[in-house]
């Protein structure tokens, strides 16, 4: 399980660690339907190089501190 903190409607997108052992990611889309969510899944997907289906919020959907499972780690 890995902790997130979320920073929606950023410039850029990044995903970095924190001092705090959790990471910080910045996403360009809004928080509405998802979009956010969706955009976070695949930059974790992309960052850890696993595949989509491989990483689930477990909590924190609506919230910017998120509670994120990834298969294989």
């Amino acid at each position: 399980m890995v902790r997130i903190k979320v920073k929606p409607n950023s410039r850029i997108q990044s995903l970095s660690p924190e001092p705090d052992g959790s990471w910080r990611a910045q996403l360009r889309s809004p928080p509405v339907d998802g979009k956010a969510n969706a955009e976070l899944v695949a930059l974790v997907a992309e960052h850890f190089g696993c595949p989509r289906s491989a990483v689930t919020i477990k909590s924190g959907l609506s919230g910017r501190s998120k509670l994120v499972r990834i298969e294989g780690l």
